[in-house]
């Protein structure tokens, strides 16, 4: 009998920059160890009876193979999360922490009880993050931008320059709206846009180029440094999983 594989699935959010996923995990033993790399992004993720936030990682994060829930979940883009959770980010940063240990328990436990019984509990979470947005409002729009400048590849110099905040200042809003400061995330923003040209057919030396890299040497340290492994590995390890319906390593954070 062929071995039934993890599903992954994403679709964007009707919160802006969002994305709703979801990961059903068929029974039987376990599969291969999965690591998610560093995107920048926070993520509120539902189990049976579990809520957690997955903050900004700074390094790959390694998902255990025995973790058999299926998870259901919404990705915040940078500097958004923070504002709807009422949590700095650099609190949160590297951790995966239970939503009851940030907010009152009980309004989580109602939460929990309310997306467990729900026929689509990824709608039923999108639907308390528009929610919480509505009330909250949107993020600090300074820090949107210094994301989507760096996204773009912008220095941080030219950055902080764009926005009108000097070193200093730029630092302390970055920890509190991405969980470290611009440079860190300019890095992390930067190996994410090469490692899409690689997966889009350019090969790496041309990615490296193409993403703001000096070089593919450059390329390789960037991705032994946030990913703790080499490209080759990266990608070999990425086309089985797409193969075989199983999220790509650079998706999914789970809870584990």
């Amino acid at each position: 009998m062929p071995r039934e594989h993890q599903r992954y699935q994403e679709r964007p959010s009707r919160l802006d920059g969002a994305v709703v996923w979801t990961l059903d995990v068929p029974p039987g033993p376990p599969q291969a160890a999965r690591s998610v790399l560093p995107d920048g992004c926070m993520d509120l993720i539902w189990s049976a009876g579990r809520l957690v936030v997955a903050g900004p990682d700074t390094h790959a994060f390694q998902v255990d193979p025995r973790d058999r829930a299926s998870l259901a979940a919404i990705r915040f883009p940078p500097g958004t999360a923070p504002v709807l959770l009422g949590v700095p980010a650099h609190e949160l940063r590297d951790h995966r922490v239970e939503l009851a240990d940030l907010w009152s328990r009980t309004a989580v436990r109602e939460l929990t009880g309310r997306i467990d019984r729900a026929a689509d509990p990824a709608t039923a979470l999108e639907d308390f993050a528009l929610g919480l947005a509505a009330g909250t409002g949107p993020p600090d729009p300074l820090t949107a931008a210094v994301a989507d400048r760096l996204r773009r590849g912008g220095s941080v110099a030219a950055t902080a320059a764009e926005v009108g905040l000097g070193a200093r200042q730029l630092h302390r809003r970055s920890l509190a709206a991405f969980g470290y400061g611009p440079k860190v995330l300019a890095r992390i923003l930067r190996l994410q846009r090469a490692l899409a040209l690689v997966r889009a057919g350019l090969p790496y030396a041309e990615a490296a180029c193409a993403a703001g890299c000096a070089d593919q040497a450059h390329l390789a340290r960037e991705m032994r440094d946030l990913a703790g492994t080499t490209l080759g590995a990266y990608f070999s390890a990425g086309d089985a999983e797409a193969n075989s319906d199983t999220p790509q390593p650079s998706g999914s954070r789970t809870t584990a």
